[in-house]
């Protein structure tokens, strides 16, 4: 697990409680207390966090995720499909009657590169908007890199020159170049971003164009060196960062915590083993090896991975290959926090719900 990586710094709003908290046995007063709620609906997945502020922190109250694939497709044409758009609707009505049964002051719902490549995204939007009584926000690729880099920079190494912060979705990847000392500091994290790119593949996006059911090294390879070219302009403008003093790779998706998973050898997915884990490029190698060697019976089966994304593990290896490639470096941190938390960070921050608290 790469133990003897320098400790990571600094805690951020969230990090110690991100799972939901039983409301039995609370006070009414404390069930009571005002509620923010972050959406992310992905190309693959739909996730939802509800937290209220505590001290400089804050507490997870509630939670929700399902895979409903809105841009099932879209690796091969430009239009959200009806099944897609149902699945979606189904699983934010789920969303809805959580945040109403909760005390919810604000919320910020957003979608991200679905409905941003999609001629009926807008479509899509307002079926949302007339069917759910959800307003989501469709946010532009910067706006979701730099509010990822928000809800995980504080898991960067405070000692580290460099830090190259990558968020592997559905239909796109982020990547942020964060230069100086970002562990501890997340609230000064977007200040710290030297160059940022959202590249238009994903895990859904790629699987789509070269398979998913069988992948060979050879049409790995394809996938990496696909992930590779579309990488250079980043490179360019970051390729400073890997001589960095303690340079190190931050990463935030669903392919980086099914790594640290299968690594560890969970029999069942833990948040709190995986987030904030340290691995060794060696260890990412032989975890990758092993996913290729496997047929998706057997992918599906992990308990790490499951049925619902055993056909996606293998695209989001590829991109995370490209990235290693890219910007080697001797350590990869895992981060189970990213978009939602860095909404809610934002929130919190403009109401100045910390200041508040410590004048009290």
């Amino acid at each position: 697990m790469g133990g003897d990586a320098p400790a990571g710094g600094g805690r951020t709003p969230g990090a110690a409680q991100s799972r939901p908290v039983s409301g039995r046995g609370r006070s009414q007063a404390r069930r009571a207390a005002p509620a923010y709620a972050a959406l992310d609906l992905g190309t693959n997945n739909c996730r939802l966090l509800i937290a209220e502020p505590s001290y400089h922190e804050f507490r997870v109250v509630d939670a929700f995720s399902r895979i409903v694939r809105l841009g099932e497709g879209l690796g091969l044409g430009d239009r959200l499909a009806e099944g897609a758009i149902d699945r979606t609707v189904g699983a934010l009505r789920v969303c809805k009657a959580k945040i109403e049964a909760r005390n919810v002051v604000r919320s910020r719902l957003v979608a991200t590169e679905a409905c941003r490549h999609a001629s009926n995204g807008a479509e899509f939007i307002e079926r949302v908007r007339a069917e759910v009584g959800l307003e989501i926000e469709v946010v532009d690729r910067q706006t979701e890199a730099t509010l990822a880099v928000m809800g995980c920079a504080s898991l960067a190494h405070p000692k580290a020159g460099s830090v190259v912060i990558f968020d592997i979705g559905g239909g796109s990847t982020e990547l942020a170049w964060l230069d100086g000392q970002t562990g501890g500091d997340e609230i000064c994290a977007s200040e710290r971003i030297r160059a940022w790119d959202s590249l238009p593949t994903g895990v859904v996006t790629l699987a789509e164009r070269y398979g998913s059911t069988r992948v060979t090294h050879g049409v790995f390879e394809d996938m990496v060196a696909e992930v590779g070219g579309r990488l250079l302009p980043f490179a360019l403008k970051a390729g400073a960062a890997a001589a960095t003093p303690n340079f190190h790779l931050l990463g935030t998706s669903g392919t980086v915590t099914t790594i640290g998973g299968i690594h560890l050898g969970l029999e069942r997915y833990d948040r709190r083993r995986v987030d904030g884990m340290w691995m060794r490029g060696d260890d990412i190698e032989t975890v990758t090896d092993k996913l290729i060697e496997s047929s998706i019976q057997e992918r599906a089966s992990n308990p790490c991975i499951g049925r619902d994304r055993a056909d996606l593990v293998l695209a989001g290896c590829a991109i995370l290959e490209a990235i290693r490639r890219a910007f080697p470096a001797p350590y990869l941190r895992i981060a189970d926090r990213g978009l939602r938390e860095g909404i809610l960070m934002s929130m919190m921050l403009e109401d100045k719900v910390w200041v508040r608290r410590r004048r009290i």
